[in-house]
């Protein structure tokens, strides 16, 4: 009978210190902890509105920015960005906590592009900030990861800032929709280079964006130009204003 007591006493001890998985899930989601999956129980009764949002630059955010994407030379001010937080589900079904930096000029159209994406269960793998892999696009992009801010130069360019630099790009679903360019040499660049399999646009393979693809026409709506459509070269990741 102690035995059965004590078990007892543990167990509502745990509960008690760990809490169920929707007060954890409630948690993730009042703490906004990126990557944290919740179900659609928890998120009904939290408000999905309030999962879908635009914000000044917190102090927290922008001490991870700092040094990374947010560099020493960053011409663009904090106040010109916004801190998006966004749902989406991935490929297997689970819904996850994103988060991105853009520019405040397109933030609530981000906001509303992704919050339709999710209503279609749209598949986006990873939605971190590039922060969380030191601003390097080549290890964000290989980790299939969706972003926007990052003040840096062209790829391939020796000058000029990117619409990234601006807030004003979004990459989304980085490795399967990489960048490809024709050099001079007659060498093909792909950008990440683990995504050259996926160059191949006749293939079948997950998280594709195509122009039959929801996530195009949703952007091509909003007024972005599509990389995909790119003579000089493709970026088919890559959505811009």
């Amino acid at each position: 009978m102690r035995k059965i007591v004590f078990l007892f006493i543990w167990m509502l001890g745990t509960i008690s210190l760990y809490g169920s998985n929707e007060d954890q899930e409630v948690r993730a989601l009042e703490l906004w902890i990126p990557g944290s999956s919740v179900s659609m129980g928890t998120i009904k009764k939290y408000g999905e509105s309030r999962c879908f949002v635009s914000e000044p630059i917190p102090d927290a955010v922008f001490a991870r920015m700092k040094g990374h994407s947010y560099k020493a030379n960053c011409t663009v001010p904090r106040s010109q960005l916004r801190y998006l937080k966004v749902l989406h589900y991935d490929g297997h079904g689970h819904i996850l906590l994103g988060e991105m930096v853009c520019n405040r000029v397109i933030a609530q159209e981000l906001i509303e592009i992704f919050h339709t994406l999710f209503q279609h269960r749209y598949p986006i793998e990873r939605m971190r900030l590039i922060d969380d892999y030191h601003a390097d696009d080549e290890a964000s992009m290989q980790d299939n990861n969706s972003t926007c801010f990052n003040f840096r130069k062209k790829t391939l360019a020796a000058a000029g800032l990117s619409k990234h630099a601006q807030g004003m790009a979004v990459d989304i679903n980085t490795l399967y929709n990489p960048y490809c360019k024709v050099l001079r040499s007659g060498k093909l660049k792909v950008s990440p280079e683990s995504g050259r399999p996926y160059v191949n646009r006749n293939a079948q393979f997950p998280y594709k964006i195509t122009k039959s693809d929801l996530c195009y026409r949703l952007f091509v709506q909003h007024g972005f130009k599509w990389g995909g459509s790119w003579r000089s070269c493709k970026d088919y990741q890559h959505f811009e204003k």
